[in-house]
Parts: structure tokens; C-alpha cells; sequence
């Protein structure tokens, strides 16, 4: 039996090497990432206009995230809900990586972009400053 799996590893062993060409993967990666910005896929970016509404408490950000998706405008309920400084309808304007907190900057980097009268929304983000709605406006 131990002549079988030495066997099995050798046979391995040469699997391995093809997934480890390095060459062949970084071309696949090159061309998935083409073919996604052309399908409308979201491109590696290093900077995110985004806009959120902050609320201390979960049932608020809730009620805010429901009147979204019931069809009001997103700056207008961030007026309405937010609890921080960026009342001018929820903008925080172009935020490069590295400026928010994890969960916010994950949450917006994996947004599409879209408008605040048909936004493409986070779920709720919970962070230490309380829980957000984020959307994001465009990508650079």
C-alpha cells in the first residue's frame, strides 16, 4: 500500500506544477478583469465617492435603510436620519483607501456605483461609530 500512495503523490506532484505557472494565472487574471469592466464588473479602485447615513441606534439605520428601498431618494433620508457631520445628503465625498474604518471600507469598495435616486446599497455595517447605510457614486 505504501507503494501506491508514494504512487498517488508523484502523480501530485506534476498537478501542482501546473497550477503554480505563475505565468498562465496572471494572464487568466488579466483577462477575467477585462472581460468584467466590459460586463459592467467592478475594477480594482483606489478611491470611492461615497456617501452613508450613520445612526447611533440599529432600529434607526433600519427604518432609514426600509425608506430607501421603499423609494425615496438616499440623500434625502440621510438629511433626515444621519447623526454625523456629513448631513449635505450623506456625502463624504472621494475616500481613499486606507481612510475608514475596515468594515465601512470594505463595504464600499465592493459597491457599484449609483445614484441617490436609484442606489445600489450596503446592508448595514456595523463599526465603532454605530451602524451605516453606505452607497457609492463613482470609482477611481
Amino acid at each position: 500500500m505504501g507503494k501506491k500512495q508514494s504512487a498517488g503523490s508523484s502523480e501530485k506532484k506534476p498537478a501542482e506544477k501546473k497550477g503554480g505557472n505563475t505565468k498562465n494565472t496572471k494572464n487568466a487574471d488579466k483577462g477575467d478583469q477585462s472581460e468584467g469592466k466590459g460586463k459592467g464588473g467592478l475594477k480594482a479602485a483606489t478611491a470611492v465617492n461615497v456617501r452613508h447615513i450613520l445612526c447611533e441606534k440599529h432600529s434607526k439605520a433600519t427604518e432609514a435603510l426600509q425608506k430607501i428601498q421603499e423609494g425615496q431618494r438616499f440623500d434625502k433620508v440621510a438629511q433626515e436620519y444621519s447623526e454625523d457631520k456629513a448631513k449635505a445628503g450623506g456625502s463624504l465625498g472621494w475616500m481613499v483607501r486606507g481612510s475608514m474604518v475596515g468594515a465601512f471600507q470594505d463595504a464600499a469598495f465592493a459597491l457599484t456605483p449609483s445614484t441617490v435616486d436609484k442606489p445600489i446599497l450596503s446592508p448595514l455595517v456595523k463599526t465603532n461609530f454605530g451602524y451605516h447605510v453606505i452607497m457609492v457614486e463613482g470609482r477611481r
